[in-house]
């Protein structure tokens, strides 16, 4: 257990780093109704994000969102991660 904490930080650290340059992978998530985007990420790779995106996209729909739509994109993103 201690091993996998302790590779916590420098797997953040390098998702921070690689937001920074532009390099870190986002879902664009739209909903209609409530009528939201949301910013998922970042990812390192575009693999780990589609793994992770589904419990995301999944947790909206049982809080009650409609017409869900996402987009993949590897860009820097900054706050808000709402809109």
């Amino acid at each position: 257990m201690t091993r996998i904490i302790g590779l916590v930080r420098p797997i953040k650290l390098i998702r921070n780093f690689g937001n920074k340059l532009g390099l870190a992978w986002w879902a664009k998530i739209e909903t209609e109704q409530p009528s939201i985007t949301y910013w998922f990420g970042p990812f390192i790779t575009k693999r780990s994000l589609k793994e992770n995106m589904s419990d995301f996209i999944k947790d909206l729909s049982d809080e009650g969102s409609i017409n869900i739509k996402h987009s993949l994109v590897r860009c820097h993103k900054k706050e808000p991660l709402t809109v």
